[in-house]
């Protein structure tokens, strides 16, 4: 048990370190073909810094667990809410009055709902991801519009603050090979190991997915958030959110059925669905109504999320 322990540790790492190594390959060598900083934002970063869950969640349905890609995208949006933007909020209060992600809030709830509709008509198959890919076009043909227009918000995501445009190629060719070489080897290890725990606990595959899983795939976006907080940015911290949401479920869960069919538990149905739209919900004031996130908000969303993971596992 041990064992597996350790070696999904070490597959959450190389998960995390080859999507970092990804996404800076990825947008110096963006960069450096002239494609705009802020374009590079709204699609290279974005599906860059996707890539890890998306390997998982393939990963997880070629490897007959197809539970864990359930479980990692909802766990992964109920943990990015209350666990993201809580731990944030407990360490610098993030005053969101700043802010001004009602938009793509908006989008959020909208690809949530239809997530939830589709779930109840599962399992997930091909055309239940032909819709939600659909469903992703729009929103990035809107961001990229808005970006063309000069609509587009102007802080961009802090891979861009650190790219260099004048990156040989070499070492840019060495970014995107770890990148490519880490994730799918990273997403093996963390599988394999997740569902051998799951085996020994006796706990579902969801369970695992939910949990273990979708808390390691949202490292990133803690960190990013984090960072965010820190710099008294929770436009940031609430739009890495918000985005990172929408992007796990209408373009990962739009990619993973293609790979096979992914079942919908009735247990998940009752309860871990309702819990992601209520946590997607609990967010509304602070985006409408510009509600500042203090430190008494930040513990009871953390308190929250320990009170979901202590009744997974119970």
């Amino acid at each position: 048990m041990t064992a597996h322990i350790a070696l999904a540790v070490l597959g959450l790492v190389i998960l995390v370190l080859a999507g970092d190594a990804l996404v800076r390959g990825a947008v110096n060598l963006a960069l450096r073909l002239g494609i705009s900083a802020l374009v590079v934002s709204l699609t290279v970063v974005a599906f860059g810094t996707s890539a890890p869950e998306l390997l998982v969640s393939i990963q997880a349905v070629l490897g007959d667990a197809p539970g864990l890609a359930l479980g990692n995208v909802v766990g992964s949006n109920i943990a990015n809410v209350l666990l993201v933007l809580g731990l944030p909020a407990i360490i610098s209060c993030l005053d969101s009055s700043v802010s001004d992600t009602r938009k793509n809030y908006i989008f959020m709830l909208c690809a949530s709902l239809v997530f939830v509709v589709l779930a109840f008509l599962g399992p997930f198959v091909w055309w239940h991801g032909l819709i939600l890919l659909a469903v992703f076009a729009l929103i990035l043909g809107d961001q990229i519009r808005h970006a063309f227009t000069g609509d587009a918000p102007e802080e961009l995501p802090e891979e861009l603050e650190e790219a260099d445009p004048s990156m040989p190629y070499w070492k840019i060719g060495i970014y995107l090979g770890l990148g490519l070489i880490g994730l799918p080897l990273g997403a093996d290890l963390l599988i394999d190991s997740a569902t051998e725990i799951a085996r020994a606990f006796g706990v579902s595959e969801v369970v695992i997915g939910l949990t273990l899983v979708a808390l390691g795939t949202s490292l990133p976006e803690l960190a990013t958030s984090v960072m965010a907080a820190l710099r008294k940015h929770a436009d940031v911290a609430l739009g890495n959110v918000i985005g990172s949401n929408i992007f796990n479920l209408v373009f990962i869960f739009g990619v993973a059925p293609w790979f096979g069919a992914i079942p919908v538990d009735s247990e998940f149905l009752r309860f871990d669905l309702w819990v992601m739209l209520g946590t997607s919900l609990i967010l509304l004031p602070f985006v409408f109504f510009r509600w500042r996130m203090g430190r008494a908000v930040g513990l009871l969303f953390v308190a929250l999320y320990i009170g979901y993971v202590s009744f997974l596992l119970h």
